[in-house]
């Protein structure tokens, strides 16, 4: 009999184990498959109120979590009549923030994708590159992003940048030179923030 029961609970040990170990297996399918998504390029028009168009390419190899977000909420119009609420010139315009003011976003918060929080993002941040705001949190960017007008290698690895401005970077210059700002942290009253009119995948 004791021999039955030992035979009984060693079965039933090695199928906990089994469906331990097929859960495991699971989880690890689910985390590569995360990182190996295909995120294709996207390029871009931002159409700025009095100022002009930028466009740009989205780089889906380097941020694909980043620019997936950043294409749905294209698609869902979310940045029209949007605004560019941070300038500093000599560094770069920062907007798409619902509030207008550097606390808002979209309803979903992402992962950061950039050396510091565990990724290999090869985009630095040069001129004309676009990157994502966020708070001291890794994974709190949401909807704000900025489009660097002069170049700051200091930000690469600590922030995520997705793309490139191929047209318009003189526009970036002219919001740079022209609106007025507060503070020496690019803050622009309400009535003074350049508009995002619309972007649209091209």
């Amino acid at each position: 009999m004791k021999k039955i029961c030992a035979l009984l609970l060693a079965f039933i040990l090695i199928i906990a184990l089994a469906g331990c170990k097929n859960q495991k297996n699971k989880e690890e399918k689910t985390i590569k498959e995360e990182k190996t998504e295909i995120v294709k390029d996207y390029n871009i028009v931002i159409k700025i109120k009095d100022y002009g168009t930028i466009e740009a390419t989205l780089d889906g190899k380097a941020a694909p979590i980043t620019v997936k977000n950043f294409v749905s909420l294209i698609n869902e119009k979310f940045y029209d009549g949007l605004t560019f609420h941070r300038i500093i010139k000599g560094f770069m315009i920062q907007g798409g923030d619902p509030m207008g003011n550097g606390t808002g976003g979209s309803d979903n918060n992402i992962k950061g994708e950039f050396k510091a929080n565990g990724y290999n993002n090869p985009i630095s941040h040069q001129r004309g590159v676009l990157s994502m705001a966020r708070s001291q949190d890794y994974n709190s960017a949401s909807s704000q992003f900025f489009i660097m007008q002069k170049d700051n290698t200091s930000l690469d690895g600590q922030y995520a940048a997705f793309g490139k401005v191929t047209k318009g970077i003189e526009i970036v210059d002219k919001i740079c030179d022209n609106v007025k700002v507060e503070d020496n942290n690019g803050t622009v009253k309400d009535k003074n923030q350049p508009i995002i009119t619309s972007i649209r995948i091209k």
